[in-house]
């Protein structure tokens, strides 16, 4: 069992930068791969990135290449997704997600959090 908390949401202008932090508890948090998603206005959730249990593979939706990144600290059993450059189109709820064998599909996830709002506008 995982319980997962977020932080960091905000209200930041275009162009500007947010530090989300997804607090886990349980003994194996490095046991999970961590996923990012969010969840626009009238939209469905969608894939953001994700890492794996060890840190040293990422992948990442192509509308945040370049832009996010997503990084983890296993002592302090957190992951955090950096996010700079952002667009009025990022603003949504963002939720991390954790999973032994998760991917980029909602349903790889069992576990989440109950998200926090970015919203990106001047």
């Amino acid at each position: 069992q995982v319980q997962l908390v977020e932080s960091g949401g905000g209200l930041v202008q275009p162009g500007g930068s947010l530090r989300l932090s997804c607090a886990a508890s349980g003994r194996t948090f490095s046991s999970y791969v961590m996923g990012w998603f969010r969840q626009g206005p009238g939209k469905e959730r969608e894939f953001v990135g994700y890492i794996s249990a060890s840190g040293y593979t990422t992948s990442y939706a192509n509308f945040v290449k370049g832009r996010f990144t997503i990084s983890r600290d296993n002592a302090k059993t957190t992951v955090y997704l950096q996010m700079n450059s952002l667009k009025p189109d990022d603003t949504g709820v963002y939720y991390c997600a954790a999973d032994t064998t998760g991917g980029i599909q909602v349903d790889e996830y069992a576990y989440w959090g109950q998200g926090t709002q970015v919203t990106v506008s001047s």
